[in-house]
């Protein structure tokens, strides 16, 4: 490339980085600004304050964030894993099985994971009423699953189908049964896309606030997300700018986190089958 070009790039991407990490820049410092500070329209805080963090960890809106933390944490954690073990067997069966039905499998699951979330939320909450799932984990986690179950079968059956067949069948030669095989051979090939798999469906869980917000009355299960649309200020005419973006960042903190330390892995796992030879 000319030098025109190399600079045209160059800014190019700055202007992406600025338009995408400006919303998170805006946040962490209406975060940093005192109750006083918040309306003067400046994108810097005038004074740093600690105040809206005291506020949810140590003040009165603790009592609502630190108990939704640990729910979003428990309940997220278990969909995924509950996700990754069935969405894996579902894969391998898909890739390596020959039986009728299984595009439409694949089709049902695409299917279910654009499907409006908004439209069975009312149907779900009489139901879990009836049967005393509501305000529970287990409330949460099933509907969790019906997130995260469809785009992790999509994804593995993908990754799947890449690995080699005949390193099963050399396994089987050697005196490995099918299960053995299986476990020993085909799950660690596909461990770059099984990672990848669940950090997207980790962040699907994370994310959710329908099922958060419907589902849940009490602290017992509430989530994060739901969390924040509870929040209030001083008074009901101050709205709870501050301790809201407080909140998302350090909700936003652990996801950052999870991507920055494995990263490595989850573009290995995304480009995984996308160049052969």
């Amino acid at each position: 490339m000319s030098t025109r070009e190399k600079w045209l790039w160059v800014v190019g991407g700055v202007l992406i980085v600025v338009y995408a990490l400006f919303p998170v820049g805006w946040i962490v410092s209406l975060s940093l600004k005192s109750s006083a500070d918040i309306a003067n329209g400046r994108f810097l805080p005038t004074v740093v304050s600690w105040e809206n963090y005291a506020l949810i960890l140590t003040g009165d809106a603790s009592e609502l964030f630190l108990p939704a933390l640990r729910n979003s944490f428990g309940i997220c954690l278990i969909a995924t894993a509950i996700s990754c073990v069935l969405s894996m067997f579902a894969a391998y069966a898909i890739a390596r099985l020959d039986f009728r039905g299984k595009k439409v499998i694949l089709s049902t699951a695409l299917a279910v994971a654009i499907f409006p979330v908004i439209s069975i939320v009312t149907p779900l909450f009489n139901v879990w009423r009836q049967v005393g799932l509501y305000d529970t984990w287990p409330g949460l986690i099933i509907p969790y699953l019906s997130l995260t179950l469809p785009i992790s079968i999509w994804t593995l059956s993908a990754f799947f189908r890449e690995i080699p067949w005949e390193m099963e069948q050399a396994a089987q030669v050697d005196g490995a049964t099918t299960w053995q095989a299986f476990r020993k051979v085909i799950v660690p090939l596909a461990a770059p896309g099984v990672f990848t798999t669940a950090i997207i469906a980790f962040f699907i869980a994370w994310n959710d606030f329908a099922y958060g917000i419907s589902l849940t009355s009490t602290s017992a299960a509430r989530p994060v997300p739901a969390a924040l649309g509870l929040f209030s200020g001083a008074s009901q005419f101050e709205a709870p700018n501050g301790p809201v973006a407080a909140a998302a960042v350090l909700v936003t903190i652990p996801v950052v986190v999870l991507v920055l330390l494995f990263q490595r892995r989850i573009v290995a796992g995304l480009t995984n089958g996308a160049v052969k030879g």
